[in-house]
Formats: C-alpha cells, structure tokens, sequence
C-alpha cells in the first residue's frame, strides 16, 4: 500500500443518507484498516436546502411537503422507511421529535471543529443530536451546548459562530462542490481521484480504498 489515503466528504447535517453513509464508509475504514491502510478523514460543507430558516414552523413532515412537494401520506411512508433502514445502522432516527433547521452555523462549527483536530467527533455529535435527539442544531447558543459535550470551549464557540470566521469556509466547499459536479450528499472523494455517490455498500468503499492505496 503507498501512503495515507484522504477522504473528503461532503455532507449535510440534515441530510438522512449522510449519516447512514457515514456509518457505512465507517464500516469499510475499519475494514481497509485491518488490512493495513492508512486514512485522514475530511468533512465538507453542502447545503440541500439553505433557503430554510433557522426556526422552522412545523414538522419534519410539513417541511418535506412543502420542500418536495409530496403528499403528507407519501412523506410518512418515506420517513418511515428512512427509520427502519436506519436501525439496519445501528441508528435510532425520530422524525417526530425532529426540529427542522438551516444549517449555515452547524457548517460553520464544524470548520472551527477542525481547527480544532475534532471535525470528526463534532460530525457525529451533531448528526446525533439532529436525528436521534431532538436537539435544535440552527442557533449559536444550541451548537456551542454540543460543542462543550465534546470537550471544545464553548465561549470560543459562541465567538467563532457569532463573528462568522467561517463564513468564507462553508463557502468555499460549496464552490468545490460544484466545481466537482456534486448535486447531492454525501459524496466521497478519494485521493482527488475516485468519486463515490452516495450512501453505498461498504464493500463499495472498501474497493476504491483500496484502489487508491494501490496507486492505481
């Protein structure tokens, strides 16, 4: 094998299939790593709706009726499903309790995260929160309580999300997102060379791992 393979994602934090995919590729790192090779693990900042506003009045199923224009029962089935795939994880989705966001400032935090080398930490935290927890993941005060959970310093925090230091970050993984073509998440990009769309198998992942570490 030739030397640490990178791995740049792209991802929302209100985006199911991320986490799912997350938890897919995690299986096929720890798999490529039993065979000895080597990641770094970067996150990337895509927004699949920016236009949502911070405090979101209604549910997660009248946000996807209004965003996708489906019925309320078609919505439901589909959440629904997106559930019950979601324990097949490990993960334990409630939609109900959901509170629908932008998520600007989780983009944000997640760049002060990795300044601080806890990018990886603050993903889960936030994609738990999100999903599994109820927590709101819009507002600067909710982000810096999750960001203290993993041990970053919360006035830190506040000041970094409050002055929008990394404003001109989020912005320009979007601009590289595009420049890549990428119209959906998550999207992996391995070694600048490979592209792997969506929450795919991890033997999927496990293949172009070791594609690129062969030098192929």
């Amino acid at each position: 094998m030739t030397e640490t393979v990178k791995v740049d994602i792209w991802s929302d934090v209100a985006c199911p299939w991320c986490f799912i995919g997350k938890r897919r590729f995690e299986t096929a790192a720890a798999e490529f790593a039993e065979g000895g090779g080597a990641l770094e693990v970067e996150y990337h900042s895509f927004e699949l709706a920016p236009d949502t506003p911070v405090d979101f009045d209604g549910t997660e199923v009248d946000f996807l009726v209004g965003h996708k224009g489906m019925a309320p029962a078609q919505v439901e089935s589909m959440l629904a499903q997106m559930t019950e795939l979601a324990t097949t994880e490990g993960l334990s989705y409630d939609f109900a309790a959901l509170q629908h966001t932008n998520t600007i400032k989780a983009h944000e935090l997640l760049h002060y995260a990795k300044t601080q080398g806890r990018q990886l930490d603050m993903k889960e935290r936030l994609l738990a929160a999100y999903f599994e927890e109820g927590r709101h993941v819009g507002r600067i005060d909710d982000l810096a309580d999750l960001a203290a959970e993993i041990g970053l310093d919360r006035a830190e925090v506040v000041e970094a999300l409050k002055s929008g230091q990394h404003v001109a970050d989020v912005q320009a993984d979007k601009d590289q997102a595009i420049a890549y073509g990428i119209s959906g998440v998550p999207f992996f990009v391995i070694d600048k060379k490979f592209g792997v769309s969506g929450a795919q198998d991890p033997s999927v992942f496990v293949e172009v791992l070791q594609k690129a570490a062969s030098g192929e």
